[in-house]
Formats: structure tokens, C-alpha cells, sequence
């Protein structure tokens, strides 16, 4: 079994009614419990879902990679997610999800492949801390006869920083470059759900030397917005006058980063506010989209240095 997916243009499609596709999957029973919980990945991650091919063990991996395969003449790295969760498979790892992702390619060996559904980002909720820091939201299923059907939707970033650490960009003044030149009393607006995403975007705008806020969803940085405004309209003022630039991911819950600058566009307040794309979801579907929403400039996730010269390339305008 080998199913790969190539119908970005129709998923790309979705996110213009603030919907998505998730890949559901379970890594077999939960600690203490025999029950074998679902958990999601976004469709836009997943490059091919395939049977488990041979894996060849490399020395001194590190824990919880179960070594590498040759999937298509590309050497890639096979990683023991259910361990990673804490999920022991009664069936065995037999199935295969191989994923881009923030410029890097891994595969995560699953239990089984469930299903791919479609949802809504309002039927995902933050998961604010209770699911542990490998889980960024909660999903519930739409149209499931059972309501209380949840998904865990995990936080591929931390994963992946977690169980590969590899040598990063030192995140300091001197590797940003020239500090960011923001309007006086203005911020940047920056929203992402992912607690590592957050943590990595905050010491490199304090590295730019730029004032922010940080927000968790679209919807929190849509209401913060809208609340700057009324604050700058009290002093007289207008929201680009207190908002240089807003800063966005993709995947969020509640709503994506593609609805928020929408949003931002289409509002005669803030049409005028650049907004920058930050995003794990790379490739050339979703940067055509980027476009298509009215964004300013698009960024894969994460090279502060990249990250800063587009700020200051979109300030400057």
C-alpha cells in the first residue's frame, strides 16, 4: 500500500472557508489505559502514507529513531512515534507516514492509518496545556454521531525538536542582523499556536530589538486587533499607526492564519497593515495561496535570520 497526495490545489482550496483535512491515525493503547486514542497531522504535512519498508538501524541514533529508509532514492529518517507519545502498539508499527515539514523530510512510523477528515479550524480548540507539550489542539469531529470523539493534533515541531535536536542558528543581535526599524509606539502582532513555534519567534524579535505581542490563534490576534484599533481611534490615531506589521502562521486553532489575513485585508482598518506569513506548510501550493489572500511576504519556518530580513524588507515598504 502506497498512497501519496496531489491534490493540493483542491485542499489549498479549503482554507478560503477556514477549513482543513486531517490525517487521523493511532499509535497504539495509552499509558495505564486500554484504550487506542486518535490522534491528527494536517494532509498539507504528509507526503505519501505507505506499508512499513525495511529500516535500516543506524548507530548511536538517537532515542526513539528507529533508523533510516530508502523510500525513492532519498535516505530519510524513521522516527518510533508511539514511543515518542508514550503509546504502546498491540498490532505493531506497520504503517509509514512520510512528512515535509519545515523544510526537513521524516517519516513517523504509526500503528495504523485511520482516516483523512475534513473540519473546520472552529471545531479545534487550543489545547492550552492539557494535552502536554507534544499536543497544540484538540479536535472534534464533525458530523460523528459521537461528539465526544476527540482527535490530539500534535505539535510536529516540538516533536521534531525533541527527538532530532540538531546544531541551530544561534538566535542573537549579531546573526539577525541590523536591528528592525519599527515606526515609533508601533508593535508587531505575531500568532502561533505552537508553545516551541512561540518561544523561537520571541527571542528572535527581541534579537531584532522589535517590540511585540504574542498571540496562541488567529482569532486571539483578529480580537487583539480590533482592540488596538479602538484604542488608537480613542487617541486620535489609526491601527497602523500602533501595528507595524502582523506576523502569522498557518495551522492554527479556531481560525488559520489564512482566514486572519482575510481578514486583515479586506477591513479598510487594517488593509493597509502588512502581514507575514511564517509557516512549517512549505512548498509551492501554499505560497501560490499566500498570494492569493493578500499576504505581504511568505517565510518558512526557521531561520531567524530569513525571518528578519523579510520584516525588514516589508517595513520598508
Amino acid at each position: 500500500m502506497t498512497t501519496a497526495f496531489h491534490d493540493a490545489d483542491e485542499r489549498t482550496n479549503l482554507t478560503g472557508n477556514n477549513k482543513f483535512e486531517l490525517m487521523l491515525f493511532r499509535l497504539g493503547e495509552a499509558p495505564g489505559s486500554d484504550r487506542r486514542e486518535l490522534f491528527g497531522i494536517n494532509v498539507f504535512k504528509v507526503r505519501e502514507i505507505m506499508v512499513m519498508p525495511t529500516i535500516t538501524a543506524i548507530a548511536n541514533a538517537p532515542p526513539n529513531v528507529l533508523g533510516v529508509a530508502n523510500i525513492r532514492g532519498q535516505i530519510i529518517p524513521v522516527i518510533d512515534l508511539p514511543a515518542v507519545v508514550g503509546c504502546v502498539p498491540k498490532r505493531g508499527l506497520t504503517i509509514l507516514m512520510v512528512t515535509e515539514y519545515a523544510r526537513t523530510t521524516q517519516a513517523f512510523a504509526v500503528e495504523e492509518v485511520d482516516e483523512i477528515v475534513r473540519l473546520n479550524w472552529s471545531d479545534v480548540l487550543a489545547a492550552d496545556g492539557n494535552g502536554g507539550e507534544l499536543v497544540t489542539s484538540i479536535a472534534k469531529l464533525d458530523g460523528d454521531a459521537d461528539r465526544s470523539r476527540l482527535v490530539q493534533v500534535l505539535d510536529v515541531e516540538q516533536i521534531l525538536r525533541n527527538v532530532m535536536p540538531t546544531a541551530r542558528e544561534e538566535i542573537t543581535p549579531q546573526s539577525v542582523g541590523t536591528a528592525v526599524d519599527l515606526p515609533m509606539g508601533s508593535i508587531i502582532l505575531a500568532a502561533d499556536d505552537s508553545p516551541v513555534a512561540r518561544m523561537m519567534i520571541e527571542q528572535g524579535l527581541n534579537a531584532m530589538g522589535a517590540t511585540y505581542i504574542m498571540t496562541k490563534t488567529g482569532q486571539e490576534a483578529w480580537e487583539r486587533l480590533q482592540a488596538i484599533d479602538a484604542e488608537a481611534h480613542a487617541e486620535g490615531k489609526t491601527a497602523l499607526d500602533k501595528v507595524a506589521l502582523v506576523l502569522t502562521d498557518l495551522e492554527m486553532p479556531v481560525m488559520d492564519g489564512f482566514t486572519l489575513t482575510r481578514h486583515i485585508k479586506g477591513d479598510a482598518r487594517f488593509s493597509s497593515i502588512p502581514v507575514v506569513i511564517h509557516s512549517s506548510l512549505t512548498g509551492t501550493a501554499n505560497e501560490a495561496h499566500v498570494n492569493s489572500v493578500g499576504a505581504d511576504a511568505y517565510v518558512a519556518k526557521f531561520v531567524a535570520s530569513e525571518l528578519a530580513a523579510t520584516i525588514r524588507q516589508v517595513i520598508r515598504h
